[in-house]
């Protein structure tokens, strides 16, 4: 059985780094014959956020939000693709985070206690972070908030083992060749995804 694998790029630009890397990931994911949903959010239609940002209570998500969880629960893998904008991600993509993994379809409370029920559980994760400060500076200064976000509080949250977490920095201070040798690495961990 082949892999069924969602990626999700959270980038508001089309003609970005992070969609080099999720067509590298895509191809090498599919070069082993996994097949792949990819959405996006440069794509995506998305209403402004109201009081009830998760829609939960007003059965108000849109289309695009109700497709992008679609493809997340058929999905066995998934890879999230990010760049690091004020330590986090883009406004636009943590408001599909935020109304995407709402409560009770990505996690649901146990009564008025501080456990939950990991509702994505059985899937695994790679996300992608692309950044212009310096991966060292953003370790050792900032003590790297986006990928502890990303792998603790989105994905392992819900239920989603994490694989990898790779932040692709400094983009501003690297050449086109370090650039292709991270989209080359982006397609080999797509193929990776058989072992």
């Amino acid at each position: 059985m082949s892999k069924r694998v969602f990626i999700w790029v959270g980038h508001p630009n089309k003609k970005s780094l992070c969609s080099g890397l999720a067509d590298a990931y895509q191809a090498g994911a599919e070069s082993i014959g996994a097949e792949v949903i990819r959405m996006d959010l440069a794509d995506m239609n998305l209403k402004p956020l109201e009081d009830d940002p998760s829609g939960a209570d007003t059965g108000t998500l849109e289309p695009d939000i109700v497709q992008w969880r679609a493809n997340l629960a058929w999905a066995d893998h998934v890879l999230f693709i990010h760049p690091y904008w004020w330590a986090g991600m883009p406004a636009k993509a943590k408001a599909v985070l935020d109304r995407g993994l709402a409560s009770g379809f990505a996690y649901k409370y146990r009564g008025r206690g501080a456990s939950w029920d990991k509702l994505l559980a059985g899937r695994t994760a790679d996300a992608f972070i692309t950044s212009d400060t310096p991966p060292l500076i953003d370790r050792f200064i900032y003590g790297r908030p986006g990928r502890r976000v990303i792998k603790n509080q989105v994905l392992e949250f819900c239920g989603i083992k994490t694989r990898k977490v790779i932040q692709f920095g400094s983009v501003k201070l690297s050449s086109d060749e370090k650039k292709l040798g991270w989209i080359a690495r982006a397609e080999q961990l797509g193929a990776s995804l058989a072992a």
